[in-house]
């Protein structure tokens, strides 16, 4: 949990489930669509959710090269993942949520997850996530890449 946000305060924030990719922009790449995401989970104002699986997926492919390709800070990922997360056990979807299915079975770990959790939004550059935007919608999720985030907040 944050320490810049108290625990009711972080509890009553909306939720955000990012796949490995936006992961990967944020704390290994520091793509310059992650400046606002980064402050918005810092300060509290949504809550990072993740489960061991995604997690899990997140360490495969940061071992899958990319750290020796991109020099990461690893002990900078650890502790920001520590500090920011908010990990959770995956539980059951119901209803609706159980007819969203993705194309890609490594991808279905993050839309189970928003969707049991009530994210808001769950961000990802991935094809087939974002291909259930329009589903997803109708049970309260917004799947979005970054950019259209950005977008999406900067109108409020």
């Amino acid at each position: 949990m944050s320490s810049t946000a108290s625990a009711p305060a972080l509890m009553r924030a909306p939720s955000i489930v990012l796949d490995t990719n936006v992961i990967l922009d944020w704390l290994v790449f520091r793509h310059p669509s992650s400046v606002e995401l980064s402050a918005r989970i810092e300060s509290g104002q949504i809550r990072w959710l993740v489960s061991t699986d995604t997690r899990g997926e997140f360490e495969h492919v940061l071992g899958r090269g990319i750290g020796a390709t991109f020099s990461p800070d690893f002990e900078l990922i650890q502790s920001t993942w520590d500090r920011l997360a908010v990990a959770v056990e995956p539980i059951p979807l119901l209803g609706a949520a159980t007819r969203m299915r993705c194309n890609d079975p490594d991808d279905q770990k993050f839309v189970d997850l928003a969707l049991a959790y009530g994210a808001r939004w769950l961000l990802s550059r991935d094809r087939a996530v974002l291909k259930l935007a329009k589903r997803c919608r109708t049970l309260g999720l917004q799947v979005l890449t970054p950019e259209q985030w950005l977008d999406s907040i900067s109108v409020r």
